[in-house]
């Protein structure tokens, strides 16, 4: 169970991207071969698919796989180049906090309805305050770990 929670958005990623995958193809074999379409496999395939889009992103955020410039960062001495990474998280840590209120902030405001379902876009665009919100937790998890990493010294 602890390898679920440590890895948790990309299983439900998956599970998403799955579903995705499983309603185009039977919407593509039904369109095709018995010349019918069901009215709601493309809602479902794109809220799936926008869930999958930002539970990544909130995955690719906590192994640091997202595009950095580091170009001028790793021509600093190490001390600073701590410090840095320090502010950088900061800065993330509040950048996320924002988008996280901001998202909420619209999905809570939205009442736009899917046509075909007639389902509130709320139950897709919180996606988008989950990830965010996860963005934020993990950057203050990556803070204090890049703050004891530039101001605490290490006894060796």
């Amino acid at each position: 169970m602890k390898g679920f929670f440590k890895k948790f958005e990309l299983y439900i990623g998956s599970a998403f991207i799955s579903i995705t995958t499983v309603v185009v193809i039977m919407n593509v074999f039904t369109r095709y071969f018995l010349k019918f379409t069901y009215f709601w496999s493309e809602e479902v395939a794109v809220g799936c698919f926008v869930w999958t889009i930002f539970l990544g992103t909130a995955a690719a955020y906590r192994e640091k796989g997202l595009i950095g410039v580091e170009a001028i960062v790793v021509l600093l001495p190490e001390k600073i180049r701590n410090i840095v990474e320090f502010l950088t998280y900061i800065l993330l840590t509040i950048l996320s906090g924002l988008m996280c209120v901001f998202s909420f902030t619209y999905v809570s405001s939205s009442s736009k309805i899917t046509a075909a379902l007639e389902l509130s876009y709320g139950y897709i665009n919180i996606s988008i305050v989950i990830s965010f919100a996860l963005m934020t937790l993990y950057s203050i998890i990556f803070t204090i770990g890049s703050f004891k990493k530039a101001f605490i010294k290490k006894d060796n």
